[in-house]
């Protein structure tokens, strides 16, 4: 299979120019999500580098083997600079600039910028260094990045074993018209698609962390950031189902903060909001990982505890009441917290009559004066 250099070039700038618009076109209709823009600029900087290249054998090779190579590292770097975004971490210029210096300097050196060979060499350990750190900044935090990453690790993977090919292949002579095969016809062309599937892959991976924030957004709480009755309703379901099929006991903790309203009314809501997150702060320290806490209302909080009978999560809630005791409010005799019990073996695993049935126990704790806990019977 004959490859057409001067085709190929062609091609490959007018499908770069094209998915670098929409790349920047991305970046500008979204939420300016700096991934996109990085990526824009790999792929004009490689444009701007496939057009110098096609520069060679007009008697200025200085400016496509120079300028041109280090334009494509600088893509290249670019290219890792986007994945690094991405996973969390700031651009690292140093690094971005490094590649690109580096291949000037040895230009500079007559040994080096005559012999071919040693400049392909270069070239692709560099361009294989840089797309390397890509696929591991991406690694390293694939647990919190929390999307599909292997489309993106598999094309990156491609792109390094066939630079890593070029070097013993590419006999260093791209526009020579004979019946040889030409690796660096193929170099162009991998390049190519690879520009095409990074750029899409990465509006993918853009576009499901995006719907996964906003899909976060709806189910936590903005002020403490616990889940909001919606992700409690879900994730208790979920629970319920789960010790149901496991012939396990459940226990949900209906709490209420007392005169939470005078609170706000005296010290102002600022106060009040402190109050909240204090009390979610007390939660946690007691909580579990299997079990679900949620912020149903206003000063009304909800726990489901897995694997665990009245009496049990009897001794709980009243470890929580004695935490939240100990917060400033409480010690000034302004907030305490009432809690109402209901369990799996009187209310079964449907969690609206386990609300139900804690509710009426909450009420009962209220009626007995505040600051107690009431079990459903």
């Amino acid at each position: 299979m004959q490859l057409s250099v001067p085709t190929l070039i062609l091609a490959d700038v007018y499908v770069l120019l094209l998915v670098a618009l929409l790349m920047l076109f991305a970046w500008r209709s979204g939420r300016r999500e700096a991934t996109l823009g990085y990526l824009s600029l790999c792929l004009f900087l490689g444009v701007a580098s496939t057009l110098l290249g096609a520069l060679r054998n007009l008697g200025i090779d200085y400016v496509p083997i120079v300028l041109g190579n280090a334009l494509l590292l600088l893509a290249v770097a670019f290219n890792w600079t986007a994945m690094r975004v991405f996973a969390g971490r700031q651009p690292h210029w140093p690094g971005i600039f490094a590649g690109p210096a580096l291949w000037a300097g040895l230009c500079l050196l007559p040994a080096f910028y005559g012999s071919l060979n040693a400049r392909i060499d270069v070239l692709s350990v560099l361009t294989i260094a840089y797309v390397g750190v890509a696929m591991g900044e991406l690694w390293r935090s694939r647990q919190a990045i929390r999307v599909s990453l292997r489309p993106a690790l598999v094309l990156m993977a491609i792109h390094v074993v066939v630079y890593a090919f070029r070097i013993p292949l590419d006999q260093g002579q791209p526009f020579e018209a004979t019946g040889r095969f030409n690796y660096f016809a193929l170099v162009i062309f991998e390049t190519m698609l690879y520009a095409v599937g990074i750029a899409f892959v990465t509006l993918a991976m853009v576009r499901e962390r995006a719907e996964l924030e906003y899909r976060q957004a709806s189910l936590s709480d903005p002020l403490t950031g616990i889940g909001n009755r919606r992700a409690f309703i879900e994730h208790g379901e979920r629970l319920l189902r789960r010790c149901r099929e496991a012939g396990q006991a459940v226990t949900l903790l209906l709490c209420d903060l007392d005169h939470f309203k005078r609170l706000n009314d005296t010290l102002g809501h600022k106060a009040g909001d402190h109050a909240l997150i204090g009390f979610c702060e007390v939660m946690k320290y007691r909580m579990r990982r299997k079990d679900v806490f949620g912020r149903i209302g206003g000063e009304e909080f909800a726990c489901l505890l897995a694997d665990a009978e009245a009496k049990v999560a009897h001794d709980i809630a009243e470890r929580i009441r004695g935490g939240f005791a100990d917060l400033p409010f409480s010690q000034s005799g302004m907030l305490s917290v009432s809690i109402g019990v209901s369990d799996t073996l009187r209310a079964g695993y449907d969690l609206d009559r386990l609300l139900s049935e804690a509710d009426r126990a909450l009420y009962q704790a209220k009626a007995a004066g505040r600051n107690c806990i009431r079990i459903a019977d």
